[in-house]
């Protein structure tokens, strides 16, 4: 009987040491739902690192039409600054970023720059676009912008003439990253 006792101590020491079955699917299930909130979270910290180097190209874009423009009014060439509307922006940078796929008439891959030669726009096609909004009737994600001159009307020796006074890079359709 001795022998006996001393091997249900041993089985009830045993038990104690590993998991119930129950305590493993508990484990199971906080390991997963801690998988799935760090899954989510870099989904969501890609997609905003994808739209601050988006916004940044934008920038880029932004200030090489505002030194082309500067280059036309101070060499007295502004009747040229309407083609600043209908080229491609990224021909006035001197580095391209990597992802410019160049002049298309169909979009490139996710991720990529193109300009649109029909529509004279410049084309981002969003790569993750789970929380962007673009109000627009096009399948893909894309934002969409055109350059755009700013003009002022000015008195000279008498007459109201147009002058170009800027340029700008907006959006052709609103968008939102939520």
């Amino acid at each position: 009987m001795f022998k006996s006792q001393a091997a249900n101590a041993r089985c009830a020491s045993c038990r104690k040491a590993g998991f119930s079955a129950f305590e493993l699917v508990i484990a199971i299930l906080i390991i997963s739902a801690l998988a799935a909130v760090l899954l989510n979270r870099a989904i969501y910290y890609k997609e905003m690192a994808e739209k601050a180097a988006m916004e940044s190209t934008v920038r880029l874009v932004k200030t090489g039409l505002q030194i082309r423009l500067a280059e036309l009014i101070v060499t007295n060439r502004q009747a040229e600054a309407a083609r600043l509307e209908t080229e491609d922006p990224f021909q006035w940078l001197d580095d391209k970023p990597p992802n410019y796929a160049g002049s298309y008439q169909t979009p490139p891959n996710t991720g990529k720059w193109y300009f649109d030669a029909n529509e004279r726009q410049l084309v981002y096609v969003v790569n993750s676009a789970n929380r962007l909004d673009v109000d627009s009737d096009r399948g893909a994600k894309q934002i969409r912008f055109r350059a755009r001159l700013l003009k002022d009307r000015l008195q000279l020796y008498g007459t109201e003439v147009e002058s170009v006074s800027g340029v700008v890079l907006v959006p052709v359709n609103p968008y939102r990253w939520r």
